[in-house]
């Protein structure tokens, strides 16, 4: 009768279904099944979060990096760099280049209110400064009013936070190099004004930077009518080598010009790495998961012999017998990867919630500035990965069906019910 029942009729999932209701004496069974559906659930919604927040973390740190620096940098093999403007402008004529603007950079320390930090000047032009959005944008109210008089600064939030300096406060910046005297280089000492701060998010930049005018900078590190190096901005950041090579042609030999892939090249390349490792880690959760599908249907199987004997005598093909074990173990793992692809999604969605619910239940950070130098945790769902992550639960599900499927299509209805 049931020999004559197409593939996947109605009929194999009701007994598939059937099967996997939990009966008193199959309790044990059950509770694999369900085991098995919460550990596909818990993987699929783990990978899906680890790797998006990964994603959000490398998306978050490259905007910071190249929202402050810029996506080229052209430098001098020289000391000197006199001719810095004219360069410039012939950088300025390279297709797809955004923005070119000279900067003088320097160590210094910072001193205020009986404190002393570390600190890097960054002198730029105002009309520059102001085109440098991502600090531009989080400038405290009135901050650049004033700044080309060479009497103000522009200090990183965390920076005038651990001083103790609000707007208008003074604060002195010591330079090592300084005047040149009979006895040698004297460090250079001046008292600015806090004209305002910035925090652009990323704690590395945000506790050392300051801003000042290009010409003070100059005065300053003694480096009159000289820059330290050009940076240039360009349309298509992430195709950066072809553009690096027409800006590297246009400016001449006598300078070298770096991008941010070169320069960053290897923090870049170990976050791609720890993305792999942590993929590969996390994928075994679904492996363990699968595999206890495959114990639960094999004694799912054995439980059943007399009902797959029955079934045997009464018409039902090997490959009806093996549907049917086959839809009962398949409907947990696409049971199981619904419902972690939802979660996963969902704590996605709201991972900063999350992170700051976490912080004020238990008092700590797990996504310190600090540490991770970011001020905020956020996730960036990529669909190709999470279609990839689908595929390989959905996959191994599967596969775990096959052998405990083909052991009940292969038992012999004369053996089951003599020992039944």
């Amino acid at each position: 009768m049931a020999s004559s029942v197409r593939p996947f009729s109605a009929f194999e999932w009701m007994v598939a279904m059937r099967y996997l209701r939990p009966r008193r004496k199959e309790a044990f069974i059950s509770i694999i099944s369900i085991l098995s559906l919460i550990g596909i659930a818990l993987g699929v919604a783990t990978l899906i979060v680890v790797m998006s927040v990964m994603n959000g973390f490398r998306a978050q740190l490259l905007d910071r990096i190249l929202g402050l620096q810029g996506h080229m940098v052209i430098q001098p093999y020289a000391p000197e760099f006199p001719d810095f403007d004219a360069i410039a402008a012939r950088a300025a004529t390279v297709p797809n280049v955004v923005s070119v603007y000279p900067i003088v950079e320097g160590q210094v320390l910072v001193s205020a209110n009986t404190a002393t930090l570390g600190g890097l000047v960054r002198g730029m032009r105002q009309a520059d400064l102001i085109g440098l959005t991502t600090v531009s944008d989080s400038l405290t109210p009135g901050a650049l009013e004033g700044f080309d008089d060479g009497q103000s600064v522009v200090l990183g939030a965390r920076l005038a936070g651990r001083l103790g300096l609000n707007t208008g406060d003074p604060v002195t910046i010591i330079a090592p190099r300084g005047a040149v005297t009979p006895f040698g280089t004297t460090p250079r000492v001046k008292t600015y004004r806090v004209a305002g701060t910035f925090s652009v998010g990323m704690s590395e930049y945000d506790q050392i930077f300051i801003f000042m005018p290009l010409n003070e900078a100059q005065l300053f590190f003694n480096m009159q009518n000289s820059a330290s190096a050009i940076e240039v901005r360009v349309a298509e950041p992430d195709n950066i080598a072809p553009q690096r090579n027409a800006v590297a042609e246009a400016v001449g030999n006598e300078v070298r010009v770096t991008d941010w892939q070169q320069v960053n090249g290897s923090l870049f390349g170990a976050l791609q790495i720890e993305r792999f490792v942590m993929f590969m880690i996390l994928t075994m959760i679904i492996v363990v998961a699968a595999l206890n599908i495959i114990s639960g249907l094999i004694m799912l199987v054995k439980d059943k012999g007399p009902d797959i004997a029955i079934m045997r005598t009464m018409g039902a093909t090997r490959g009806a017998i093996m549907r049917v074990f086959f839809l009962a173990g398949s409907s947990i793992g696409v049971l199981g990867t619904a419902i972690g692809f939802l979660l996963g999604l969902l704590i996605c969605t709201n991972i900063e919630s999350i992170r700051r619910a976490f912080t004020w239940l238990s008092g700590i950070d797990p996504f310190s500035p600090e540490v991770y130098f970011l001020d905020q945790m956020s996730a960036e769902v990529e669909n190709g990965e999470v279609a990839l992550v689908v595929i390989i639960a959905l996959t191994l599900s599967f596969l775990a069906t096959l052998y405990p499927s083909w052991r009940a299509a292969r038992l012999d209805p004369v053996e089951a019910l003599r020992y039944e």
